[in-house]
């Protein structure tokens, strides 16, 4: 029998855009637990994003695609 509950683990922010959604974005990319190469994807991925759509903040462009994909209706 366990004798408490384990802590929960407070997710940090992402140290280049300090932001909670990208940390957490980068951890559902992890694989295997490497997650310098998770950074690497998702850090290039914004360079190309930025190049090509020649904007100062391809994070704007990123929430709004999370915005496309997350469900509009929650279902209980």
């Amino acid at each position: 029998m366990r004798r408490r509950r384990p802590e929960k683990r407070k997710i940090l922010k992402d140290p280049i855009y300090k932001d909670i959604t990208v940390a957490k974005f980068v951890n559902y990319i992890m694989h295997d637990g490497k997650k310098s190469i998770a950074e690497k994807i998702f850090y290039s991925s914004l360079d190309i994003i930025k190049g090509q759509l020649k904007t100062d903040d391809p994070l704007d462009i990123f929430k709004k695609a999370l915005n496309n994909v997350s469900p509009i209706l929650d279902v209980k």
